[in-house]
């Protein structure tokens, strides 16, 4: 049981750094970004192959944030500057990513078992006294440093431009800023979390899969609505509610297994349980309204 809650926590965290990226894209961009579809898996990639050549698991996860923010930033350029739609933009980048994570993985299928990673090296090793919440610690550490940098980031001028564009356009451009070049940031941003995600989760399981990213939009925007609709009363920052969220998220999918249900049905549990989130959340907003 101890085990499973584990898994849970961690996989949590890693989900909730993720969904970091999406709630920056959701719900401050107002930006249906699949390419993150594509990002996260590229982060594995990115990892396995820096890895496998002999850097470390820190190293690998900085270079997945700058591959994940470079995809982020074609995908802000091929909706801003060539005029195409937002999900049709997010749709190439992933499309393409597939190859590309391919190439970069050199395989559909990487084991990296015995190599080092941000969980099993020289330096976290010594820390005999956290045994089998290691991996927690260093998971809680990792979606803190990203969580404060993300809440620091949002209080700057540039956080509210952000802001202010996922709601309002027209004042960005009166107050002298182009809303392209500032979606174009927030694109990169939120892609490089998604990505470093993509690398983290990686190292966690030890292996890339070139289907792992699939539905971490689903996941994300889950985590997202459930975390900000289920805290809404709480004054904790929107940051903190995402990774809740997120958390909360895979608890339901590890109660979903124990129950019985298949893990080979991951995929359709996905489905139901944010078409479930989508109808109460819908149903609270119409309350709230009468």
């Amino acid at each position: 049981m101890m085990n499973i809650l584990l898994g849970i926590l961690e996989q949590g965290l890693i989900f909730g750094i993720m969904s970091l990226g999406i709630y920056i894209t959701y719900e401050i961009l107002d930006f249906p970004d699949l390419s993150v579809d594509g990002t996260f898996p590229l982060g594995a990639a990115i990892s396995t192959y820096f890895i496998l050549n002999g850097f470390s698991g820190v190293v690998s996860v900085l270079m997945a944030i700058v591959a994940g923010a470079l995809a982020g930033f074609i995908t802000a350029v091929i909706n801003v500057k060539l005029k195409v739609q937002d999900l049709l933009s997010g749709i190439i980048v992933m499309t393409g990513l597939y190859t590309i994570n391919l190439f970069i993985a050199g395989k559909s299928n990487v084991a990296i078992f015995n190599e080092k990673t941000i969980f099993n090296n020289d330096v976290v090793n010594n820390f005999k006294f956290t045994g089998q919440y290691k991996k927690l610690l260093i998971l809680f550490l990792i979606a803190a440093v990203f969580k404060i940098f993300l809440d620091l980031y949002l209080n700057t001028k540039s956080g509210y431009l952000l802001k202010t564009t996922g709601n309002n356009q027209t004042l960005v451009k009166l107050l002298g800023k182009d809303p392209g070049n500032i979606k174009i940031l927030g694109l990169s941003m939120a892609n490089g979390l998604v990505c470093a995600a993509g690398a983290i989760m990686m190292q966690h399981q030890r292996f890339f899969e070139i289907s792992m990213g699939t539905g971490t939009m689903i996941i994300g925007l889950a985590s997202v609505i459930l975390g900000i609709k289920l805290f809404k009363i709480f004054p904790i920052k929107d940051s903190s509610k995402v990774i809740l969220g997120a958390i909360i998220y895979r608890g339901i999918i590890g109660i979903a297994i124990m129950i019985g249900l298949s893990p080979n049905s991951l995929k359709l549990i996905t489905a139901i349980i944010f078409l479930i989130i989508l109808l109460v959340s819908r149903r609270g907003e119409e309350d709230v309204r009468a």
